[in-house]
């Protein structure tokens, strides 16, 4: 591809620019020690800013009464102001540790504006303030991290996770918290790695940490950095990743505490307008041909891996970082023009490809992925091969689909091949994250899969003290086949949304004018796993055993699975994935008996997941003591079939394993589900 071709090779003339400049990239992305404020072996603090539009700056805090001219920066070549700070009379820093500072710009209009750094690395609000305060963070004994970083999963399966509303508790929840009660569930759930969200500094809570104003600054609203560095470390003593849900396609347009007009001028980091604006999201964008915006975004990226120890990151907004239209009324129907043109920013994708070659480089087992709605090629692809570099990029299509279904559709008018063919349209070789729902569908104003489809009833008819009724029944069966397809089919890595492995009962609203400052949804409402009585428990063991299960068998690691049964009629999927054989049958009403299925392997099949299973909400149907003999009767593609006697009716799925080979794992137990 000639696009390729020529964007392959601006990204190499950037890395022979980084290193005639700066030495190469190495040195360049730790510019965080030399930008913002920095501590000296002998305690001297020297203090650097990049404000090309400034007439003169000027640092005041408590350190000097906040004196708004008794700390001048001096000017330097291209753009950058340089201040140094004798230690004390008793060798201890100027500035101490947790205490407020501003940088004081002066602008070539006269005015005078107070600022926070965009290097600061702690920001606070105290009690009822609406603007930030720069905090200097320089602990006298910063937390060190005991436990090295896990080895990058071969199947990734990521618990999405936000921090402040990681507990039942009508407040924002801590760091501490999510350390000490939420750690364990995730562990106990098998999943291998962790998604933070709205970790980076932001001013508006029900931003959902999208509207960043200090990038260097983990949120101060759940507690203090070092906190942070433990939740980490202790999630890496569990083997489990974490990434940071990193944006770097916009920021908040607050100027007195974030980035916007940091130098008095309406562009520094960003384009200038209208460019330099999002027409939806009210925000600023960056000008990714700029060297000082590069140095700030490497650095970034760099500070999160170094600092806090993350294991990579989930790039929020790239579709919008990709094309000039930033995706606003494009229905991006696959034709190769949509993604070949002038309409794609190309200093954008060589940001995005200088990032992953970085990152990659020097951490090995670093995992990114692409929030990227737009199927662009290669995005996944190495970026020696020409690609963008990503590991993995969100397939957003999937939950849409599962959504659309679920509001349009009856049970008996679901389309098998429309499903299968949403679940496994994907590029080949570009690797995929599947997941059934997220945050977005989970956000007031939409409904989870569990409120689509058990809607007020899981207020009252959840106990399994009582009978199910039809609405619970269907819901609960429903909701795990839908995971457990998406699960198997999908992708190469999986996603769940903290809570909704458990069907939570309610939706996501941050506090707000709108709802009072509520803090009622902002919650999600783990302490209903602990009533063992409520159904909720029910979806949680299976979330567990499917994951448990995937670990065992590595389908997600396997290459794309083959699909012998999409029957319109029997409402019937069968496929082949990681030497595991799934069968589901979504009909509503009909059991299907002695059923034909195909399979590639001979020999005696067993049941190791089955949705029908009592301790899964299930109606234990199915006997596992079953044993399944293929024989060689070509079927459906395959050289092979086998009758199976029993898949109940609608919502009962099985996943088979060939016991004529060996087991990974012989102590794990079968498996029943309900999906």
């Amino acid at each position: 591809n000639i696009a390729s071709y020529l964007l392959y090779g601006l990204f190499e003339k950037r890395l022979f620019l980084l290193e005639e400049a700066e030495g190469g990239f190495d040195q360049f992305t730790r510019s965080y020690r030399t930008f913002g404020v920095n501590r000296m072996a002998d305690n001297r603090l020297v203090l650097r800013e990049w404000a090309p539009a400034a007439e003169a700056l000027f640092l005041t805090g408590d350190f000097n009464g906040w004196d708004n001219f008794s700390h001048p920066y001096e000017k330097k070549e291209f753009g950058k102001w340089e201040l140094c700070l004798p230690p004390k009379h008793d060798k201890s820093p100027a500035i101490e540790h947790n205490t407020k500072l501003k940088v004081v710009v002066h602008t070539k209009k006269g005015e005078r504006l107070y600022r926070i750094s965009p290097w600061a690395k702690y920001a606070i609000q105290t009690e009822k303030q609406v603007i930030y305060d720069w905090v200097h963070w320089d602990p006298p004994q910063p937390y060190l991290h005991i436990h090295p970083r896990p080895k990058k999963p071969q199947s990734l399966r990521i618990y999405e996770s936000h921090v402040g509303i990681a507990s039942p508790d009508p407040k924002v929840a801590s760091y501490t918290n999510f350390t000490t009660n939420v750690l364990p569930r995730i562990k106990d759930l098998g999943y291998n790695c962790i998604q933070l969200m709205a970790v980076m500094e932001h001013a508006y809570y029900a931003s959902f940490g999208y509207q960043v104003t200090s990038f260097f600054a983990a949120s101060s609203r759940y507690g203090t950095p070092e906190e942070l560095k433990q939740l980490i470390d202790t999630a890496h003593s569990l083997d489990i990743v974490v990434l940071l849900d990193v944006v770097h396609s916009h920021a908040s347009q607050n100027t007195e505490d974030g980035l916007n007009s940091f130098d008095g001028s309406d562009s520094c980091f960003f384009h200038s307008p209208p460019r330099g604006e999002h027409a939806l999201w009210g925000s600023r964008l960056f000008n990714y041909s700029s060297w000082e915006v590069l140095r700030f975004l490497l650095s970034n990226l760099r500070w999160w891996m170094e600092e806090y120890r993350f294991d990579g990151f989930r790039f929020d907004g790239v579709t919008s970082m990709m094309y000039h239209h930033h995706g606003i009324g494009s229905m991006f129907s696959g034709d190769y023009s949509e993604y070949f043109g002038l309409q794609v920013d190309e200093d954008s994708l060589v940001y995005l490809m200088t990032a992953n070659h970085v990152l990659h480089t020097l951490y090995p087992d670093c995992i990114t992925i692409a929030e990227d709605v737009s199927g662009m090629p290669a995005v996944c692809r190495s970026v020696a091969e020409g690609g963008l570099g990503f590991d993995y990029r969100l397939a957003m299509a999937i939950p849409d689909k599962w959504i659309q279904i679920l509001k349009e559709l009856a049970d008996e008018a679901w389309d098998m091949g429309n499903i299968v063919y949403t679940l496994t349209n994907r590029r080949y070789g570009e690797n995929c994250i599947a997941y059934a729902e997220s945050h977005d569908q989970s956000l007031v104003g939409d409904k989870s899969l569990a409120f689509w489809l058990m809607d007020k009833e899981m207020y009252t008819n959840m106990s399994s003290l009582i009978p199910m009724t039809p609405v619970i029944d269907r819901g609960i069966q429903l909701h795990k086949m839908i995971r457990l397809l998406t699960h198997a089919l999908g992708g190469e890595g999986y996603l769940n949304f903290m809570g909704n492995e458990f069907g939570h009962p309610e939706w996501l609203d941050f506090p707000r004018k709108g709802n009072n400052e509520s803090y009622h949804y902002a919650r999600r409402q783990y302490n209903l796993l602990d009533t063992d009585h409520l159904r909720y428990r029910q979806l949680y063991d299976f979330d567990r055993d499917m994951n448990r299960t995937e670990d065992k068998y590595g389908w997600l690691a396997a290459p794309p699975a083959f699909v012998s049964a999409k029957h319109e009629g029997d409402k019937v999927i069968v496929f082949e994935r990681g030497n595991v054989l799934f069968l589901l049958n979504f009909h509503p009403t009909r059991s299907q008996t002695n059923y034909r299925v195909a399979v590639a392997s001979p020999g005696k099949y067993t049941i190791k997941l089955d949705s029908d299973e009592v301790q899964y909400g299930g109606h234990g149907r199915l006997d596992h003591n079953t044993e399944f003999f293929t024989e060689p009767q070509p079927f459906n593609e395959r050289d092979n079939s086998m009758l199976v006697r029993n898949i109940s009716e609608r919502e009962n799925s099985m996943l088979l394993r060939n016991t004529s080979e060996r087991e990974r794992d012989a102590s794990l137990p079968a498996l029943v589900s309900q999906l």
